[in-house]
């Protein structure tokens, strides 16, 4: 795992580069992976920069909440990162419809939980 923020950053614009390129192809599940990605990677990168020791996490709203103790303005994407968690974990563990994440997700979107899996 890179300790460097900017290879966090070199990373990230990759994954973000891929995220077009899947939508074009009608790949949404991947497109939605390498978004989730490019935002983790961008958010470690940012924290990283500021001292931050790094952690194993993929919940963007955990590094969301890390990344606003430096620059609060970073609240307003709270909704998104919710929204992106719950996406990944659903996409990438199917059978975790208990996960907190998408419960938050199910609460913010008004989507009813038995929509989550199909």
């Amino acid at each position: 795992m890179p300790i460097y923020p900017a290879d966090w950053i070199r990373v990230a614009a990759n994954d973000f580069q891929r995220v077009p390129r899947r939508l074009e192809e009608g790949d949404i599940a991947d497109a939605a992976l390498h978004l989730q990605q490019a935002l983790e990677k961008y958010l470690k990168g940012f924290l990283l920069s500021r001292g931050w020791a790094l952690q194993r996490t993929h919940d963007l709203r955990i590094l969301l909440e890390e990344a606003a103790r430096y620059e609060p303005d970073l609240k307003r994407f709270r909704r998104l990162c919710t929204e992106i968690t719950a996406y990944h974990v659903q996409e990438r563990y199917p059978f975790s419809e208990q996960s907190p994440a998408l419960k938050k997700w199910g609460r913010i979107s008004g989507k009813p939980e038995a929509s989550w899996t199909g």
